[in-house]
This record gives structure tokens, C-alpha cells and sequence, in this order.
């Protein structure tokens, strides 16, 4: 007799338990070593409610500019009874929440910034650094209600910025519309590690004594911080050691010392922290909170909360005398007195002044006729007590104007550097001058003979392997988190890209030597060159396999120099690893199938396309060094599906023979007929990956996988071809 079966689920619910959160009901919970997909369709279409028709771009070009920029002067003294500005002004607050959507940018991987607006979503809405910019962001909603699509959040959070500092004085450098929401949080951004926040830096320092060893790609000291704690690392106050971490911190955003003391000084010329109460008072964050706070976190049901009685980083106090003015108020706040170390009542630990008049102390935010006492963080006095920081303060000290320049060129670099290039940037406030982190690349010629030179590359000697491989190396760079690299600009033939491990600097020095000069018979650029003789490459490939193919060229790319080539910033875009060439050349703390993913994704391929990029790759014979693992083929330089038919092919047994190479042995002789990496067979192990093999595996999937193959390869040579498809300034 057959057990009856409870159609209602446990306990007769019909819902599905567990249905609001991941935990046991992932893939990856029960096998936490399987290789996770997700990144590669994170932003899947599925969850953009615009529909595929929107484009961002073009909503822009019916945006009213200076009446947005007018009602955003106007909010900045609109103080809402609910959540009072301080001294009636919400600059602060503003400034803060741009700062804190732009300061997640680290320069390692290119991810975090302000680029996406990924701050309305967890986990940086509810980090503890971002403590009641929940409120900041719901002030704005009436300004993005009004204006609906033609003004993305991520646009609006850091536009909101600029005219906070507008509105108290400072002349700003410019701004660029351009930035596009995501509609769900990002798994792609590594956090780190820790289960807590606010863990204990050790979890972080391979070294705590040695700053560089911050753990890669992370730029702050503590989870749940935008860079550093403001009591100190640890909580425990020591300016010197603060002077540590606020250096490597700001550089892993690629900004240098000087750019880092003009934004702590301008940062902290405006507003003030808060700390007036009790921590325990308030309520989860925005993410754990219950519905009826309707997305508000750390709400205090306890004491009123709000003005004068809110907490946030718990310490408590501004800066300077007039904290809703642009000025030089900070650099006589700090260097005029004597400090020592106090807690807020809060109990955080903040440095205040010895000795100081009653003139030259703060108003209290909501009344006028109470003065109160200025504080600096423990980043603030390195600022002072630092040689090399203190140096820097004098010298802008000396010369407000210098300061107010730097620092609103700092400013702008802060909350554009995840645009990528200037080409990118919308509107009527794009500065003119071209800034070198913006990584500049002159406009290319269009009007050669493409045919004539397809001509010359072909009969020049150079093999197929030789061509793809190079063309990849350039394109490769390419980072879709801040849209840098790639092979516009032709920076493969300079420093520091030239003599990277990964470009085989003897191999890439032999193929330009060809194609240099072919460039200039033709007046066409080297990039273009180097792009185009790839794709010869591809179809000389697909020739050999019985297909006659034309792989799609956009002329137009242009060749960038030495001089604008910012060489320490591209350090970090060096690959120590790529799977698609099938070399490994530093070793991980993950896997190299992983580090695959994180190169896929980051050049914006989906799981289907890495798939029949990685098969096509491997039978052209673009191996690092020349190596043959993976290359599961009779006819190499042949763009074969023979990858995937032999991956695939049961004739075949896979041994490991140690260093993470495996033999394909023959099941019937023994004899092995091929060698591979975890990388290559992934694709055969892997449920979701051996699913798209499969289909390249077929017996009618040849002219799929060339023409699969051959979009795949367009996307990524052309991943950095701004000018393409994407309006410019008109209409702005």
C-alpha cells in the first residue's frame, strides 16, 4: 500500500518554507565546494522593471538639468520635521550619502562606487558606516518621483552631493549623468570574510604592523566601513597607526596623499557626526527591520531620536565653527589646538580641544543660543600628526585656493571614477579637460581600406595563434565593474602592459613588430590593427573547419601614449591568471575555475559564452606558452566544436597526475591522448557548464558553436567601444 503523501508540505502549509532567505535551500548549501554560477546572471533582465526598450541614455536627453540642480538647492533647506537637517541644512547629509556610494570603489577590481546605485540594496544599505543614509535617500525620493526615468537613483545619490556643496560654497569641478540602477543586490562585490561587523582588523592584516598587507581586493580596515574606523583601528585611538590605514586605504581607490588630506579636510569643512544618545536605543537596520518601519533602519523608539538626539557612528560633534559652510574653518579647527581624548555620550572615543573660546565653537544643530563642542575622529588628528599628512595640511592651508581646487578635483575623481572613460559622461557640466585617470584615448581613423588591410595581415606570417592570442590580450583587460581596460588605446605596446607575465612579452614584441608597421602603411591605428588581425585569425580558423565566416570590425579605435597612461593605476589591471588561455601564473587562495568567473564576469560574458569562448580558444592554439592541455583536438588551428565532442566522449577516462594537470586516457589501450586543467574539465563536470557543452557537443552544433563563438568574441573586442551604440552630449 503506497504511504499517503501530505500535499500541503510540512505541517500542511502549501508554502514553500524558508522562501525569504538562502539558507538551506541553495545548491551551494548542501555542496559548498560546487562552482556557483550566479555572478555570471546576477543582473539577469529578469529583474529590471524597465523592459528592454528603456535606454537610460536617451530619457536623459529629455531631462530638465537646471531645474533638477534648482530643486535640489531648494531640498537642501527644506528641514523636515521628521528628520530635522542639522542647523536647517542637509548638506552634510547629502554630502555623506554620495560619499559613502562612491567610496566602496576599490581600484583592484574595479568594483563598488557609485556607478549603480547599489546603496539602496543590501548589504551596504545596511551597513553600519551607513548608519541613517536610509533617511538621506528618502528625502530625495519627492526630487526622483518627480522626475521619474529621466534621472537614475545612482545619478540623483551623487548629483545630490555635488549641489550639497554647491549650496555651502564650493565651486565643484563638474558632473557627468550617466549612471545606470541595478535592480538587485550585487553578489559579484567581495566584502570579506567576516560574519560580523566591525570584526577585528586581524581578520583582515595578513600583517597588522604592515598596512600593504590588507587583504586583496578590499580597501577598508573593518567590515561594514567605507575605509576606516573613526576611533581608531580596533576602536583604540592612535593617530599614527589611523595615518596607516587612511593611506592604504585611499590608495586601493587610487587616490594619492595629497588627494586623500584635501577630501578628509573638505569632507570634514561640513556637517558633523552624531552621537548624542544611547547605540543600544536603536532598532536593526534597514534589512532586518520589520515592515511597518517601511525600509527605515536604527530607528530610536526609546528617546525622541531625531536633531540634536540622533546617533549614527556614535561620535558626537562638528568639526568646525560654521559647519554648513565651505571654508577653511577645519584647518584652524585642527591645527590651532591642542587636542585630547574624550567619549561622546554615546561612549565613543573622539579627540577634543584642550582649550577653546566660546566664539569659536559650533551652534548646536537645533538651538542657536547653545554653543558646543568641536571634535576631530582619530583619521582627523593623523591628519595632523603625520609628517608626510601634515606637510600637505600647511601647504593648503597657506593657499585656500589651491586647497579648494584640489580638493574639487578629488571630489569629482571620488564620484566618477567607476564611469570609466570620459566618453561615457552625459550632460552640460563634463568638465573639458581630459583628466589622466580617466584613462584618455584619442579618436582613431575610420576611412582606410579595411579589405586592403585584412589583405596585409594575412599574408604577413603571423599564425592563427599568434594573431587571436595577441588581439585577447588586449581586449582582455576589459572591466565592466568600471569600465577601464580593453583594447581601445592600444596599451598592450606600453608600459606597464608590455612586460606583463600574462602578455608573453617575447611572443607580443614579435607580433607587433609585424603589425606596427602594417599600421602605418595603411593609416590605420595599431589597435585597430591588432583587433582586426584576431579576427583574421577567427576566419582563417573557421576556413580550416569548412566554414566561411566574417567576423564583425568597427573601425575607429584610437592609440594612446605614454603620457596618457596613468602606469601605476593599470598595475592593478594585470591578470595573474586566465583561464581562457589556460594559464595560472600566481597562486590563489580559491580555485582557477573561480578566478575564471571573476575575469567572465568581470568582462561582462555570461556562463553560455565563456563556455564556447573557452572551447573555441582551445583548439585555435592560443595557450600561454604553448601549452597543449586542453586542447582536445587533431587539428589544431581549426575552429572546431572537437573541445566539446571529446570532453564529452565516453571513450575517453580523466586521471590526475598531480600539480593539477589530468591525463585523457584512452579506456580501451591506457594510453593518454591528451592532457587538461581543472579548468578544462570543469566544463565536463559541472552540471550547469556540461549542459552547455553538450550542445556544442552535437552533431548539428558546428555552425552553431562558429557563429556562437564569433558574437561571443565581437562582445569582448568591442566590450570598450563606447562610441558605438551610445548617445553622447546632445540634448543635455
Amino acid at each position: 500500500m503506497d504511504a499517503k503523501v501530505d500535499d500541503k508540505g510540512p505541517g500542511g502549509c502549501p508554502v514553500m518554507h524558508g522562501g525569504n532567505t538562502a539558507l538551506g535551500s541553495t545548491v551551494t548549501e548542501w555542496w559548498p565546494n560546487a562552482l556557483n554560477l550566479d555572478i555570471l546572471h546576477q543582473h539577469d533582465t529578469k529583474t529590471d522593471p524597465m523592459g528592454k526598450d528603456f535606454n537610460y541614455r536617451e530619457e536623459l536627453k529629455t531631462l530638465d538639468v537646471e531645474a533638477l540642480k534648482k530643486d535640489l538647492h531648494a531640498l537642501m533647506t527644506d528641514s523636515q520635521e521628521w528628520w530635522p537637517a542639522d542647523w536647517g541644512h542637509y548638506g552634510g547629509l547629502m554630502v555623506r550619502m554620495a560619499w559613502h556610494a562612491a567610496g566602496t570603489y576599490r581600484l583592484f577590481d574595479g568594483r563598488g562606487g557609485g556607478g549603480t546605485g547599489n546603496q539602496r540594496f543590501a548589504p551596504l544599505n545596511s551597513w553600519p558606516d551607513n548608519g541613517n543614509l536610509d533617511k538621506a535617500r528618502r528625502l530625495l525620493w519627492p526630487v526622483k518621483k518627480k522626475y521619474g526615468n529621466k534621472i537614475s537613483w545612482a545619478d540623483l545619490i551623487i548629483l545630490a552631493g555635488n549641489i550639497a556643496y554647491e549650496s555651502m560654497g564650493l565651486k565643484t569641478f563638474g558632473f557627468g549623468f550617466g549612471r545606470e540602477d541595478i535592480w538587485a543586490p550585487e553578489k559579484d562585490v567581495y566584502w570579506g570574510s567576516e560574519k560580523e561587523w566591525l570584526a577585528e582588523s586581524v581578520l583582515r592584516y595578513a600583517n597588522e604592523e604592515d598596512p600593504d598587507s590588507l587583504e586583496a581586493p578590499l580597501g577598508a580596515v573593518h567590515m561594514g566601513l567605507i575605509y576606516v574606523n573613526p576611533q581608531g583601528r580596533d576602536g583604540k585611538p592612535d593617530p599614527l597607526k589611523s595615518a596607516r590605514d587612511v593611506r592604504i586605504t585611499f590608495a586601493r581607490m587610487a587616490m594619492n596623499d595629497e588627494e586623500t588630506a584635501a577630501l578628509t579636510a573638505g569632507g570634514h569643512t561640513i556637517g558633523k557626526a552624531h552621537g548624542n544618545g544611547q547605540e543600544s536605543n536603536l532598532g536593526p537596520a534597514p534589512e532586518a527591520a520589520p515592515v511597518d518601519e517601511q525600509g527605515f533602519g536604527w530607528i530610536n523608539h526609546e528617546t525622541r531620536g531625531v536633531g540634536g538626539d540622533s546617533v549614527t557612528s556614535g561620535l558626537e560633534g562638528a568639526w568646525t565653527s560654521e559647519p554648513t559652510k565651505f571654508d577653511m574653518g577645519y584647518f584652524d579647527m585642527l591645527l590651532d589646538h591642542e587636542w585630547e581624548l574624550k567619549k561622546s555620550p554615546a561612549g565613543a572615543f573622539q579627540w577634543q580641544p584642550v582649550d577653546i573660546s566660546e566664539e569659536d565653537m559650533p551652534v548646536d544643530v537645533e538651538d542657536s543660543s547653545v554653543r558646543t563642542m568641536p571634535i576631530m575622529t582619530d583619521a582627523d588628528m593623523a591628519m595632523k600628526m603625520d609628517p608626510d599628512y601634515r606637510k600637505i595640511m600647511d601647504k593648503f592651508r597657506a593657499d585656500p585656493d589651491y586647497f579648494k581646487d584640489t580638493f574639487a578635483r578629488a571630489w569629482f575623481k571620488l564620484t566618477h571614477r567607476d564611469m570609466g572613460p570620459k566618453v561615457r559622461y552625459i550632460g552640460p557640466d563634463v568638465p573639458e579637460e581630459d583628466l589622466i585617470w580617466q584613462d584618455p584615448v584619442p579618436t582613431g581613423p575610420t576611412d582606410y581600406d579595411v579589405n586592403t588591410l585584412k589583405k596585409k595581415i594575412a599574408e604577413s606570417g603571423l599564425s592563427i595563434g599568434e594573431m587571436v592570442a595577441t588581439a585577447w590580450d588586449s581586449a582582455r583587460t576589459y572591466r565592466n565593474s568600471d569600465m577601464r581596460g580593453g583594447a581601445n588605446g592600444a596599451r598592450i605596446r606600453l608600459s606597464p602592459q608590455k612586460d606583463w607575465e600574462g602578455n608573453e612579452p617575447k611572443r607580443l614584441s614579435k607580433v607587433l613588430s609585424v603589425l606596427e608597421p602594417i599600421a602605418a602603411e595603411t593609416d590605420a591605428s595599431i589597435a585597430d590593427v591588432i583587433v582586426l588581425a584576431g579576427n583574421v585569425g577567427i576566419e582563417q580558423a573557421a576556413k580550416a573547419a569548412g566554414h566561411d565566416i566574417s567576423v564583425p570590425f568597427a573601425p575607429g579605435r584610437g592609440d594612446a601614449t605614454d603620457e596618457m597612461t596613468e602606469t601605476s593605476s593599470f598595475d592593478a589591471l594585470q591578470p595573474f591568471a586566465d583561464g581562457y588561455r589556460n594559464w595560472f601564473g600566481s597562486t590563489y587562495d580559491v580555485s582557477p575555475e573561480e578566478v575564471m568567473l571573476d575575469r567572465t564576469q568581470l568582462m561582462g560574458l555570461t556562463a553560455s559564452e565563456m563556455t564556447v569562448l573557452i572551447g573555441g580558444m582551445r583548439v585555435l592554439g592560443t595557450n600561454h606558452g604553448g601549452s597543449k592541455h586542453g586542447v582536445f583536438t587533431d587539428q589544431e588551428g581549426a575552429l572546431s566544436n572537437d573541445f566539446f565532442v571529446n570532453l564529452t566522449d565516453m571513450s575517453y577516462k580523466w586521471v590526475p597526475s598531480g600539480d593539477g594537470v589530468f591525463e585523457i586516457r584512452d579506456r580501451k589501450t591506457g594510453n593518454t591522448k591528451w592532457t587538461a586543467t581543472s579548468v578544462d574539465l570543469v566544463f565536463g563536470s559541472n552540471s550547469i557548464l556540461r549542459a552547455y557543452a553538450e550542445v556544442y557537443a552535437q552533431d548539428d552544433a558546428k555552425e552553431k558553436f562558429v557563429n556562437d563563438f564569433v558574437a561571443a568574441w565581437t562582445k569582448v573586442m568591442n566590450a570598450d567601444r563606447f562610441d558605438l551604440a551610445r548617445s553622447q552630449n546632445q540634448g543635455l
